[in-house]
């Protein structure tokens, strides 16, 4: 059976830096009936163990630690027996939700996961955090890019541990460079494709 992906909108507040906004946040399920994995975690843990329903889980995958991608992480994980996986260099964005602790496992740029007979690629993206990560799946033709990269351009840089300049250089080198028809999954928002994202990033470029 080959794989599919799933997707579940689920809706709650992001905080940093003193703020707090309403969000709704894109989980993105990746798998087949027998097992997939988890991108993000950021709200109502009962939703997204629905979601999955009796499938095993093989990891819970983080594009990054801002809380509205990781509050649930850790109550997903140990229901459904899942590892937890994130860059280390988002720890300090990770510490502000579970204090004093890490997660389950590291990613790091170029790591393989397979499921379902297929395999998603971790492509390290930083600049909206330090540790970004898009997932590439590309016997799908699908990118999946949390903040890094939006229908309509690139992620938030103006709170702590992000950075304008970075989040340019990543997209541009490490997303802008896969196939014009790759479907973008965001983190936020509706799908767009590389190559509509590579006429915005050069409206914005000449700003």
């Amino acid at each position: 059976m080959s794989v599919r992906v799933e997707n579940l909108v689920t809706s709650g507040t992001f905080s940093l830096d003193g703020g707090t906004w309403d969000v709704d946040n894109n989980v993105w399920i990746v798998g087949n009936d027998e097992e997939c994995v988890v991108i993000d975690s950021p709200y109502d843990a009962a939703a997204i163990i629905n979601a999955v329903r009796a499938r095993k889980v093989l990891a819970v995958l983080l594009t990054h630690a801002h809380n509205d991608h990781i509050g649930v992480a850790r109550e997903l994980a140990e229901t459904v027996g899942a590892p937890v996986w994130l860059n280390p260099e988002d720890q300090v964005l990770w510490e502000q939700v579970y204090p004093g602790t890490t997660p389950d496992r590291q990613i790091s740029d170029g790591d393989e996961f397979h499921v379902a007979g297929a395999m998603l690629k971790a492509i390290h993206t930083p600049g909206h955090s330090p540790g970004s990560t898009c997932f590439h799946l590309e016997t799908e033709g699908t990118v999946f890019t949390g903040d890094t990269l939006f229908n309509g351009g690139p992620g938030a840089t103006g709170r702590s541990y992000s950075d304008y300049p970075t989040i340019l250089t990543s997209i541009r080198e490490r997303l802008l460079t896969l196939p014009a028809d790759t479907i973008v999954r965001t983190g936020h928002g509706e799908n767009t494709t590389i190559a509509a994202e590579r006429e915005t990033l050069a409206k914005v470029t000449q700003q």
